[in-house]
This record gives C-alpha cells, sequence and structure tokens, in this order.
C-alpha cells in the first residue's frame, strides 16, 4: 500500500533531524542491486533494508508489509565500513541527547494535548487536566512558584455563593463598596432597573433601563412619579429663635424675596426657599438655593428648632458659612464605645478540640455560629469615622450646629395624584390597646400612648390626613403645607400585586365638606404640624426596634386567611412628616404644575415604605427626570443654572471637559466644524466674557457698533474683530475685576418682565399685566442699568416656528429686516452666513511638518516663526497664543474673540436647557441673557415685536424666531 502525499511529507518532516544509517540510490530507493552489479549498502554498515522489486508497485519506500507475502530483507552485510558506521552512530546518539536535554518551547504541560483538547482554563487550573498529566502539572506548577525572586503568597480560596449570600456578609461587603460613593437605601432595587452614575460622592440612578420618558411625563402630569432625594443634606440649627434669625439674617436679602423669618415659615407651617449667599455679600457670590423647615413653638420656650436641606455640592460651604455667623466653632467629637478585643472576651469552655484551620480552606459553617459576623452600624452616611465631628456649639450661647446627612431619608412624589398614593398606602397609627398602656415599655409608642393630650393631637393629624380623600388634586393646597403624622408600618398593609391608586368619588363624598374647604384655603393649623420625628431619641426608638422581614414572613406564615392584613405590633408605629411641594409658581399659565408631597422618614426605614409606595402604581424618575421635571416648571436647576455659585462653575468645567473628549473621541472627518457655523464655544458659556462686553458696549454707545455689526459680513466680522474688539476686550478684562451676578432682585425681575411683554408658550397672545409696567424710555434705561450692568437674567424662549432647541444654543439680536420677515406667513428665520475656518491650513500644516519632521518636539521657538509666517501669509486669522500644537480641528483656541459680535446678529446669551416641551406642545428653551443687552434690544424693537430674538442651535446655520418670556 503506497502513502499518500500528505503522509508521505508528514513523514519526511518527522525523519528530518533523524541521522540517516541506510541509504539509497536515486533510482531505486526501496533496495536492490545498481545498475554496475553491486549492492546497496549503508555507508555506516548498518543492517540492509533491502527488499525484492515488484513490478505492479513503483520504486519507493512503503509502509508496512506488503499484500503478497513479501517482507523486507533481514540479511546481514558483507562488509562494514568502521569511519562510516562510527559517524552513523554518532549522529544517533546526539540526536538522542538532543531530544532529551532540550527545553520545549512552552512549559505547560496541557499544550501536549491535541488541539481540540486544549482550554485556556487548563492554564489555571490543573484539575482540568486529564489524570495522567495532573501530576506532571502541579510539580511544575511548584517549581514555577520556587523559581520567583519572591514566593508568592498563597490564595485564599473565595466563598461559596451561598457563604456570600448571607446577609451578615452581604452587609459588611456592601459596606466595603460604599467607602468611594455613598449608597442610598434603595441603591439595591434602583442598582437592577437603572443607569447607574456616581455625583457628588453618592452612587445614584440616572434614568431607566427601559424606554419611559413619555409615561414618566404623564405621571408627572397625570398620577403620580416617585423620586429618592435621600442624597440631599439636612443640617440642623438649636438655639434661641433671635439669636438664629440674626446670623441667618446674613446670608439673605429680602429684595430677593422671603428669608428665613417670613411669617408662615417660621410658625412652622409651611416650607420656605431661598438662595443662600455668603454674609453680607448680597447680591455677590451666591451659594445656592435651599429649603428650610422651623419646628412648632413650643408653649413658655424661645428655643427654636431649623432644618435646611440643601444639594450635596452645596454643604461644605453652607455649614461653614452658618458656623461662622452662629459662631459655632467648637467641634463636639462623638463618644465611640470601644469594642472589646478577642483577649477581653471570656473564653468558653469548650471539651471539643477545634480544628486547625488552613489558609486557603474553606470553613464549614457549624451550628454555633448560625447567627454569622455583626452587623455593621451605619453612623450618618455610612462612609464617616466614627471619630468625625458632626456636631458644632457655640461658646457664647446654646446654638448647636448638627450635620444630620442620610439621618433623614427624603422622598418625593409629584403629580396632581400624590395624595392619593399617599393616603392609600399608609394609615394613621392606631392606639395601643389598654394591657400595653398599663406595663412599662422602651418603645416610644406605648408610652406616648399614656399621655391624653399627645393622643388628641394625634387624632387631629389623623382626621387631616382622612380629610385628603376628598381633596381632587394635589395642586388645591396652600403652598409648602407642613403635617405632621405617626402612621403604622406600611408593610403590614401591603397588597399582594400592583395596584393603581385611584381616588375613590365614595370615600370623596365621605369627607367633611367644610373642613377640607378650610384645609384648602388656610392649609394645616400650626399644632398639627408637630411631629415626633424632630426628636432624636425617637428617631433611634424606631431604628433600633424596626421588625425584621424575617419576623414579618413568620407572621404572615401563621395568618389563617393568607392576604389578610396583620396585627400591628407595639413597634410598628414610626413617625412622618408631608411637606407640600407647591409645583410652577412663576408665569401666567400651567400654574401648580407638578404639585406633589415630600416624604421624610428615619433612616432605616427606606425599603420599608418605597416597596408600598411602589406597589401602588407609581413611576419611578432618577436625576434625569428631576432636570425635566425643572424645565417644564421653568425653573432653574442646581447645579445646572446657577453659574454665579461656585457649585455650577465647577459643573460647568466638568461638562465641558465630557463634552469636549466626546468631540474629540469622533473621527474628524465626522465632526462638526463649529468654526465655520460661527460657534465660539459649543460646549460652554463665557458669561463672564458675554458680560464685560455687553457692560463696555453699552457704556461707550452700543448703538453705532450694533448698526455696524448688523450690516457685517462674515468676512468682515472677522478682520474687524482683531482690531477693534479684542483690544478693548483686554483693557476692559485687565482694569474691572467685579464678576457677573444674576438677577434675582424681585422688584427689578416684574419691571423688566413687563417690559418684554410677556405672552403665553407659543406667543399666540399677550398676558395683562397689572398694574401695568413704565414707558421704556432712555432714562428707565439709565437708572436700571446704573445698578445692573454686570448682570445675566433667567429667561424662558418659546419657539414661533418648528425646530427643537440644543443646549447651548445661541440667543441673538433680530435685525430690523428680519422682523419684516416675521409679518411673511410661514416664515422660519434667517440664515448665518458660512465663517471661514482660518485654522485648518494651521493644523493641516501641522500634520505634514510631523510626517517630515524628526519625532523631536518642536522648540517654543519654531511655534512663533510658525504663528508668525501664518498670520503674514493671511491676514484674516486672528492671533492667538496657542500653538499649533494645541489646535482642534472646528474648535477655537484660547483666548476667544469678541462673543457678542462675532456673527452677523449680536450674542444676547446662551441655552442650558433646550427641548420639545411636552407640557407647551412647542420647542422651548431656558437660559441666560445679558441685561444691558437685552434692555438694548427692547429699545430698538417696535411695539408688536417687543421681546423677539433669535435662535440658532450649535450644530445649525439656520436662526429660529422665539419670544423671550421672564417669569416672576
Amino acid at each position: 500500500m503506497k502513502m499518500s502525499a500528505s503522509k508521505v511529507k508528514m513523514r519526511e518532516k518527522k525523519m528530518r533531524d533523524q541521522p540517516v544509517s541506510v541509504q539509497y540510490s536515486s533510482q531505486n530507493e526501496a533496495g536492490g542491486s545498481n545498475e554496475n552489479g553491486g549492492e546497496t549498502r549503508s555507508t555506516g554498515g548498518g543492517p540492509s533494508t533491502n527488499r525484492p522489486k515488484r513490478s505492479h508497485h513503483q520504486p519507493g519506500w512503503v509502509r508496512g508489509h506488503q499484500k503478497d507475502g513479501g517482507d523486507y530483507s533481514k540479511e546481514m552485510p558483507k562488509y562494514i565500513t568502521a569511519g562510516g558506521f562510527a559517524r552513523a552512530r554518532a549522529a544517533e546518539v546526539k540526536a538522542m541527547l538532543k531530544a532529551v536535554t532540550k527545553r520545549p518551547a512552552s512549559c505547560h504541560v496541557f499544550e501536549t494535548l491535541p488541539k481540540h483538547m486544549r482550554r485556556r482554563a487548563m492554564s489555571h487550573n490543573t484539575k482540568r487536566l486529564p489524570r495522567r498529566l495532573r501530576l506532571m502539572a502541579m510539580k511544575l506548577r511548584e517549581k514555577s512558584l520556587q523559581g520567583g525572586s519572591k514566593k508568592k503568597k498563597e490564595q485564599t480560596r473565595s466563598k461559596s455563593r451561598k457563604a456570600r449570600r448571607r446577609h451578615g456578609n452581604l452587609l459588611l461587603e456592601f459596606n466595603r463598596r460604599q467607602r468611594k460613593n455613598i449608597w442610598l437605601e434603595t441603591h439595591i432595587w434602583h442598582a437592577k432597573r437603572f443607569h447607574m452614575v456616581k455625583k457628588w460622592g453618592y452612587c445614584l440612578g440616572d434614568r431607566p433601563t427601559y424606554k419611559c420618558y413619555r409615561p414618566c411625563y404623564r405621571a408627572m402630569s397625570s398620577h403620580c412619579l416617585l423620586q429618592d432625594l435621600s442624597y440631599y443634606c439636612c443640617i440642623e440649627l438649636q438655639g434661641e429663635e433671635d439669636r438664629l434669625l440674626t446670623g441667618l439674617s446674613q446670608l439673605t436679602s429680602k429684595e430677593a424675596g422671603p428669608t428665613f423669618a417670613a411669617a408662615l415659615c417660621l410658625s412652622g407651617r409651611r416650607q420656605g426657599s431661598v438662595v443662600v449667599y455668603r454674609a453680607g455679600q448680597y447680591p455677590s457670590q451666591p451659594l445656592g438655593p435651599v429649603t428650610f423647615l422651623w419646628r412648632p413653638r413650643t408653649q413658655g420656650s424661645t428655643h427654636r428648632q431649623l432644618w435646611i436641606w440643601a444639594h450635596p455640592t452645596l454643604k461644605q460651604d453652607l455649614l461653614a458659612e452658618l458656623r461662622s455667623v452662629c459662631d459655632c466653632s467648637e467641634a463636639v467629637v462623638p463618644v465611640v464605645v470601644p469594642e472589646p478585643s478577642p483577649a477581653e472576651v471570656t473564653p468558653t469552655v469548650d471539651s471539643e478540640p477545634k480544628p486547625k484551620t488552613t489558609p486557603g480552606a474553606k470553613r464549614k459553617r457549624s451550628s454555633k455560629d448560625q447567627s454569622g459576623p455583626p452587623a455593621k452600624k451605619i453612623l450618618g452616611d455610612g462612609t464617616r469615622s466614627p471619630t468625625t465631628p458632626v456636631t458644632w456649639k457655640s461658646s457664647s450661647s446654646t446654638t448647636v450646629i448638627n450635620d444630620l446627612t442620610m439621618e433623614i431619608i427624603r422622598y418625593r412624589l409629584i403629580g396632581p395624584q400624590s395624595h392619593t398614593v399617599i393616603t392609600e398606602a399608609f394609615e394613621a397609627a392606631t392606639s395601643c390597646d389598654e394591657m400595653n398602656k398599663s406595663q412599662p415599655s422602651s418603645l416610644w409608642w406605648p408610652e406616648h400612648c399614656k399621655d391624653e393630650n399627645k393622643m388628641h393631637l394625634h387624632q387631629q393629624q389623623a382626621d387631616v390626613f382622612h380629610l385628603l380623600k376628598g381633596i381632587f388634586s394635589t395642586a388645591e393646597l396652600p403652598p409648602g403645607t407642613i403635617l405632621g403624622l405617626t402612621v403604622d408600618d406600611p408593610r403590614l398593609t401591603l397588597p399582594t400585586k400592583k395596584v393603581k391608586a385611584l381616588p375613590c368619588v365614595k370615600q370623596a363624598q365621605e369627607v367633611d365638606e367644610e373642613k377640607r374647604r378650610e384645609l384648602v384655603l388656610s392649609g394645616v393649623s400650626e399644632h398639627c404640624c408637630q411631629s415626633f420625628l424632630w426628636d432624636r431619641s425617637v428617631r433611634d426608638n424606631v431604628i433600633d426596634n424596626k421588625i425584621s422581614e424575617q419576623e414579618l414572613n413568620r407572621m404572615r406564615s401563621e395568618v389563617l386567611v393568607p392576604g389578610s392584613r396583620l396585627p400591628v405590633p407595639p413597634q410598628g408605629r414610626v413617625p412622618v412628616l408631608l411637606v407640600h411641594q407647591p409645583g410652577k409658581q412663576v408665569g401666567h399659565e400651567m400654574s401648580s404644575w407638578g404639585a406633589g408631597w415630600d416624604l421624610l422618614l428615619p433612616k432605616g426605614w427606606g425599603m420599608a415604605f418605597w416597596v408600598p409606595l411602589v406597589y401602588r402604581g407609581v413611576r419611578i424618575g432618577g436625576l434625569n427626570m428631576s432636570l425635566k421635571h425643572s424645565q417644564n416648571k421653568s425653573a432653574p436647576h442646581f447645579p445646572h443654572d446657577y453659574p454665579d455659585c461656585p457649585a455650577g462653575v465647577h459643573f460647568q468645567e466638568e461638562q465641558e471637559a465630557e463634552l469636549l473628549d466626546k468631540f474629540k473621541r469622533r473621527p474628524p472627518a465626522k465632526r462638526t466644524n463649529y468654526i465655520k457655523h460661527g460657534c465660539l464655544a459649543p460646549f460652554c458659556c463665557p458669561w463672564q466674557q458675554l458680560a464685560e462686553e455687553w457692560e463696555h458696549i453699552t457704556r461707550e454707545g452700543g448703538e453705532e457698533r450694533e448698526g455696524a455689526g448688523r450690516s457685517r459680513t462674515t468676512t468682515e466680522a472677522d478682520t474687524v474683530m482683531e482690531g477693534e474688539v479684542a483690544t478693548p476686550r483686554q483693557d476692559v478684562t485687565m482694569t474691572m475685576a467685579q464678576r457677573f451676578t444674576v438677577l434675582r432682585n424681585r422688584k427689578s425681575l416684574r419691571l423688566l418682565s413687563g417690559w418684554c411683554k410677556p405672552t403665553t408658550s407659543k406667543g399666540q397672545r399677550a398676558c395683562r399685566l397689572r398694574p401695568p409696567p413704565p414707558s421704556l424710555d432712555l432714562s428707565a434705561v439709565k437708572s436700571f442699568l446704573t445698578s445692573h450692568r454686570m448682570t445675566l437674567v433667567w429667561v424662558r424662549l418659546s419657539l414661533l416656528s418648528g425646530g427643537k432647541p440644543e443646549l447651548h444654543g445661541i440667543v441673538c439680536v433680530p435685525t430690523s429686516e428680519d422682523l419684516k420677515q416675521l409679518k411673511a406667513p410661514g416664515a422660519v428665520g434667517p440664515q448665518e452666513p458660512p465663517h471661514k475656518d482660518h485654522f485648518k491650513s494651521r493644523i493641516k500644516r501641522k500634520k505634514s511638518s510631523k510626517k517630515a519632521a524628526a519625532p523631536s518636539l518642536p522648540s517654543d521657538k519654531t511655534v512663533e516663526k510658525e504663528t508668525e509666517l501664518s498670520s503674514a501669509s493671511d491676514p484674516n486669522i486672528p492671533i492667538t497664543s496657542s500653538s499649533p500644537l494645541d489646535l482642534v480641528l472646528g474648535l477655537w483656541p484660547d483666548p476667544l474673540p469678541s462673543v457678542a459680535s462675532h456673527c452677523s446678529r449680536l450674542t444676547l446669551g446662551w441655552v442650558t436647557q433646550g427641548d420639545f416641551s411636552l407640557s407647551a406642545g412647542c420647542g422651548e428653551a431656558l437660559g441666560f441673557v445679558s441685561v444691558p443687552g437685552l434692555l438694548n434690544t427692547l429699545q430698538n424693537q417696535p411695539m408688536e415685536h417687543r421681546g423677539t430674538v433669535l435662535l440658532r442651535n450649535p450644530t445649525s446655520l439656520q436662526y429660529r424666531f422665539a419670544k423671550i418670556n421672564i417669569e416672576v
């Protein structure tokens, strides 16, 4: 049988390095006599391997025995050549020694297996190898460990999944993972359903993993949306009322609205909101907005208690200012109870010897270890050390400041049916029976039931809570209403499946109509605003005696009728605080949209209240829906829309870096060329430069400059910007150290809003103002600008035609020719002429020089020469201090030229929030504009078009008409 060609090649490859002791002639490789009649022998004198030649086979090497019974010849050679024989044997010995001593290419044993049996896991786990190779693999592994310079530490075997999922081990693991980013109590619930983001030191849910943008809007408009706002920080102030108000008055101003001393807020009946400034610095140096709650007064005492709720980015600055104005510089270090060391613990007598444990072996769970590792007690936010001070007191007064961050949970319910969800999910606490009243108890509620006055107050609060069932919408209540209440554990009345909470007509009819009308008109009385949530002792008692889920499940299993209500144990009462959120309070339309309730709870009860609310059919929103909620209310969102606050400045820097990084990740051919679109700052808003330029324009006479700017072409604007605008800008920057501010004076905002001629969202009809604003003449403008030169104002822009405004859109001044187009039917707006990208050639030269030059970096002199040559070759290129290495295709380098007169239309401001508004039915944008620029624009516009501006997205050349509104 003749071998195939592939097998012949395989044999030749195997025998390539082997010594050859038998040689065949070229004519007859299989053996036999040569033409001269001589025998072909091996040069080494080895045994002959000649075989008889067959006529029906071609000459060559054949494998195995012949079919016709022939066999290899076994005749001995007649003579042996000594030299050849020795050389052949030496070659064989050499090959044998080489095969024995040669180290293979890889020391892994699993590579000796066939290719179809090799697995990557075999290199890590020797038990996956066949049994015949395991011992060799273990020896090689030990040898490799010993061969290193340092002996590797044996890795401990991980615990089984059953051990890892035990409650105690899970809690310890979760506490370890919260060292960098704090988790809310609803974190695990959100992590399964939301895209999580790490912000402000927390791990928060941003948006759901499923599409629900429109359902969330419908929930806010017609039912209820639930959010977890427990990441907001609570700062508690205690002390004499006069001293507290004296210190807090330095942080606010009456010109910006009600302060901490507002009568309704000071009584404890309403929640207040105010923008806090640094002490004595109004209207400059704002910190941000806060909300506050006063505890209702107690008879015969002037000692008051105040809670201030602030965003986490605002907490440290606010805490420093409060400590300064309240003179609370002495920190109180908390007392830490030392844990007993293992040596101090009394050893128990154990007759059985304990088995020795190896470092990497698993520990079997015994019956004596059923309790598991002790649960770590979470202090505050769960990350700070027990010795970190959270209390500061004054040495000259009784004022005390406490940091209650993560000590109180805050849930927000948004929508007209928020009160229906609350009344369905919770029930007022029931009174204890006579047996529990007579016996002393360590629980707070049985002791509370012994006082008749307290129980009478609880009954009045329960009656007010029952009146909420007769209200049609949450927006009917007075804004900021507060209701204190004690409720039963909501887990006891949890339904078996989700049901949507809807208003019941029968329950609404049972409510007393006169009491309901009194509640709608005047709100909750002062004594009903009391809550035991203010007392730290009660909060600690409720937290320590909470019923575990295991005990609840045991109680459910013992109920005779499955699904029936469980009996309320004595420790199943929780004090809560309901705070009404007013919704939209500015403007002339959509009044009270987005109203709802805030639910305040003691920590540790987060999931016990979250799940019952979810089971009532609410939608869950994240950070993204908080932004959309503010956008629909036309309210600034913190810290996005507070550019004059430290937190707002930090947010804009992070946003700019994120957008720039996203821009650079795209291929250069797929990027938007913002230079050609006439957009100087597509990723940030240079507010300071805009305010300085408009202050300079109005001070030097901006009417002529405005007329020149309207008639400029794109090339002329690029040429003039170098000579006319850049030089004054540098002088203004050097001479002026004043920073811009945002206008928050209520009186000035009302006056400016009347001059803008406010209209509805689509600009269809004008809104009547009472009293009407004064006429907009030159004297009124000059008197207004006396105190508001370096000022921005928050505005709402409604598109008069189609379009969707985007982030960092440009708000511009329309020309007289543009306003004439507005009268034509179907007018869209003008277009910006394309700009020329002068930096594109410089970037190309940089790339070509990189390819031609050496890999060494260019020196500063080379960069300066290159800049001078490029500027001399093209005089339209603005002179900048940035090197060609810093240039990015499509973006203007720093420093920026004039932002006000860069385009064919003067720039007024930029958009910070923009989208299609489902509430208004058109595109709406929110942002800031310069007050001097706005007054200059309104003064030069006719009455019928007053307040009309142009809006252009950064990625487009198309302007669109928009109506500007300032809502107060």
